[in-house]
């Protein structure tokens, strides 16, 4: 329902149907406000003036059948603007997709790119894929990655996918694999590393995340892979599915991952300098689920060129 005054469009109120059931909020206003900068989005949300059911609600708010969203007036772009994400990205996201059919996508994310736009930045995957794939009317995030790690990620084409997607995770169905290089001498016998995790939000908006005992109880399982002088790499288990999940529990344990501008320390800054390497060395080398209709599916992602040969050095 949408009403006009003066001849300029009012406030809508707009109810969320089956296939938006499950949909972030931020995800379902980008598709239904097409041209409405994100960033314009964002701060409707912060100020209130977007609603869900008469009551404010944050961008990464699940709708649910029935919901009723409030919609301000809001401007959109103007006509003939330039895309919003640059033609590299598009392309090289599309290059990325390892697999897919006709209700989901698995794609190698590159480093650098964030799953999704909002906190000063314009897109993100999702936002190169929908703009990439303008065919597909329904393009989700199954779960997320950091915007400095690289690796596999599931991408929901249909809204009974997403459900499904989300009860395996939910279930722990989903098995999630991940090669980390940390400063110092991993110890064989540390397999596993469970502290409660607390996410904080800076002023500046940054998130950090720390161990802290009024946090939410988080496990990972750790392996040595190749050890090499002043590092190891390893390959990381997140059992539970946390926010930088990895990269605080392997600091918690006193071995930081190498080019980690978040949690890491001199030495392990020392270590990539000399290696130069310029990135987080955190890649989702491995993933698997039970597809719907397919059965149960395994992928694999080779690391990054520049990881490898951060490796290479290390070797030699």
């Amino acid at each position: 329902m949408s009403d006009s005054e003066s001849g300029r469009p009012g406030v809508r109120h707009l109810t969320v149907d089956a296939n938006s059931e499950g949909q972030r909020l931020d995800n379902y206003l980008t598709r239904e406000l097409k041209g409405v900068p994100r960033t314009r989005l964002y701060k409707a949300l912060r100020k209130g003036e977007i609603r869900v059911n008469k009551g404010r609600a944050k961008a990464d708010y699940r709708l649910g059948e029935g919901d009723i969203v409030r919609i301000p007036p809001l401007r959109t772009a103007a006509p003939g603007e330039p895309a919003s994400v640059p033609r590299f990205w598009t392309e090289r996201v599309l290059d990325s997709i390892i697999y897919e059919d006709d209700g989901m996508l698995v794609v190698n994310k590159p480093s650098g790119l964030a799953v999704h736009g909002g906190s000063g930045l314009n897109y993100g995957l999702i936002e190169c894929l929908r703009q990439a794939r303008s065919e597909d009317r329904y393009l989700e995030l199954v779960h997320r990655l950091d915007r400095d790690t690289s690796g596999l990620i599931m991408i929901a084409r249909k809204a009974k996918v997403l459900r499904e997607l989300h009860r395996q995770l939910r279930g722990d169905e989903v098995d999630k694999r991940y090669f980390a290089l940390v400063a110092g001498k991993w110890p064989r016998s540390l397999a596993r590393v469970e502290a409660p995790l607390l996410k904080n939000v800076l002023r500046s908006g940054e998130r950090m995340v720390k161990v802290d005992r009024e946090g939410k109880p988080s496990l990972t399982e750790f392996s040595v892979v190749e050890r090499f002088p002043g590092a190891t790499l390893v390959q990381a288990k997140p059992v539970t599915g946390r926010t930088h999940q990895i990269r605080v529990h392997a600091r918690h344990a006193g071995f930081p991952l190498l080019g980690d501008d978040k949690y890491g320390d001199e030495a392990g800054a020392a270590l990539c300098a000399q290696l130069g390497l310029k990135r987080l060395f955190l890649h989702a080398s491995e993933l698997s689920c039970k597809v719907p209709d397919s059965g149960r599916m395994r992928w694999s992602a080779p690391l990054d060129e520049d990881l490898e040969n951060t490796l290479d050095k290390l070797r030699n």
